[in-house]
């Protein structure tokens, strides 16, 4: 059985469940996941775990997203993207000044109310199922945070580049779509890539035919990236055989590292998992052995 982490290049017109089930048929196996979902419109860093790595896709989801989107200014949708219904359009007279004006309004930790056309759900309904029915329900604003948002280059006659570094729960096109009621001309997001997942970059992503390719070859092994890669901005300490054997019996070992998460790698240099140091002892807290 494989594992490891596939950072897939998602394309357009697939959803993160379709990926993963390419991935499955790939690999032959059925212990296959994702690491935070796209929209099909979206493109981009799509991490896809096998195996015993499956246990770190929550990590992945909660570690921040940098984002390439386009925002066409001028039209409101049902959707808030441009692959909706329009429901309203307005005339642009923005310039760049005015739109670099409002976006401090979009950093740092903001409110935002979910779309309708989202996978949450609400008494057990997904919200998309509501809206699909022309239903839409009152939603509660969510608290997310945007570490940096900026204007990019124009890309038509109404329509800029946004790049926008977050956290998970952030919806980029509510985002677009606040950014242009506050313009006071409305907007649609008409494109979005993703360029990092946690520590996984778009430089390190391969397509689905590429992945197919290796497995057909018989390399699809060499495509996959260690779980470790995840934490890499953590300490880490390697153990001996006898810290080694006593943290897979779920027993302290000591350690000079500091109180907090860290990597613990075995002996022979084996990523062993995600540990705990406190006092000068150190436990596994997740592993992946």
């Amino acid at each position: 059985m494989a594992n490891g982490i596939l950072v897939i290049d998602k394309p357009q017109g697939m959803t993160s469940h379709d990926v993963v089930s390419r991935v499955r048929r790939m690999a032959n196996q059925k212990r296959v996941g994702h690491g935070g979902t796209l929209d099909p419109m979206a493109t981009g860093v799509l991490p896809v775990f096998l195996g015993r790595t499956t246990h770190a896709t929550g990590f992945v989801q909660e570690g921040g997203k940098l984002y390439a989107a386009r925002m066409r200014l001028g039209i409101t949708t049902d959707t808030q993207d441009t692959t909706g219904e329009t429901i309203l359009e307005r005339p642009v007279t923005c310039t760049r000044g005015e739109i670099e004006a409002v976006l401090p309004c979009f950093r740092g930790e903001i409110q935002q109310i979910p779309p309708m056309y989202s996978a949450i759900s609400v008494n057990g309904v997904r919200l998309y199922k509501l809206a699909r029915q022309g239903k839409e329900i009152e939603r509660e604003p969510r608290t997310v945070t945007v570490d940096d948002l900026q204007l990019g280059e124009q890309t038509g006659e109404s329509e800029w580049e946004l790049l926008v570094t977050c956290s998970k729960g952030l919806y980029v096109r509510t985002l677009i779509a606040d950014i242009g009621e506050a313009l006071g001309c409305g907007a649609a997001m008409s494109a979005l890539r993703r360029l990092r997942a946690g520590n996984f970059k778009i430089e390190n992503a391969v397509t689905l035919e590429e992945a197919a390719a290796a497995a057909e070859a018989g390399t699809f092994d060499r495509l996959l990236r260690s779980a470790d890669e995840i934490f890499a901005d953590l300490p880490a300490e390697q153990l001996i055989a006898r810290g080694e054997a006593m943290i897979k019996n779920g027993a302290p070992f000591r350690t000079k590292l500091p109180d907090g998460p860290c990597r613990l790698y075995g002996a022979d240099g084996t990523f062993l998992g995600l540990g705990e140091a406190m006092g000068g002892a150190v436990r596994i807290r997740k592993s992946f052995y």
